[in-house]
């Protein structure tokens, strides 16, 4: 029996089931942060390439659901963009310069009802504030939970971007 307690064949088996989860586990967290990052990128450059035509007066017909099309297809890879996007165009006061202080309100996938939100097109030389938010899935569950990220009750996160512009005369 003492034998066969001394044996040590096998203990690199032992060190592999209890290393391997945790590294597996560190890796995909890892590329979820890379698509997470990626997916912020493209809503961010999306929203910017659009902004352009918001100050310039181009974008016809200036509305939000335009504004979300354009933004949709110039974000390539967001998945059902069109419904799990809000976007936000609201004047800046040029007085006090004063934002709006919370967060852009998120498609809730929970509900018939998705947010209102201000889209004013504002006036010539105006300062203009535009958000965006969109809702997306993580690939593995617990991925959120390791980024401490806030996840709805479907478990998905959110992204959110914002831009500043003047309107041109």
């Amino acid at each position: 029996m003492r034998r066969w307690l001394r044996r040590e064949d096998g203990t690199a088996s032992v060190e592999f089931v209890i290393l391997f989860p945790v590294m597996m586990y560190l890796f995909l967290s890892a590329v979820e942060l890379g698509v997470y990052l990626m997916r912020e990128t493209l809503l961010d450059r999306a929203l910017d390439m659009n902004v352009r035509a918001l100050r310039l007066g181009t974008m016809s017909p200036m509305t939000p659901d335009e504004l979300k099309r354009r933004v949709c297809n110039d974000s390539l890879i967001l998945r059902d963009c069109e419904t799990s996007i809000t976007v936000e165009l609201v004047p800046v006061s040029k007085t006090d310069w004063e934002f709006p202080d919370q967060r852009i309100a998120c498609v809730n996938r929970d509900e018939d009802i998705n947010p209102v939100l201000d889209f004013t097109p504002g006036s010539e030389n105006e300062v203009m504030l535009v958000r965006a938010c969109i809702i997306a899935d993580p690939f593995f569950s617990s991925t959120p939970w390791v980024m401490q990220m806030p996840v709805d009750a479907s478990g998905a996160y959110s992204i959110a971007t914002a831009s500043v512009f003047v309107n041109e005369p």
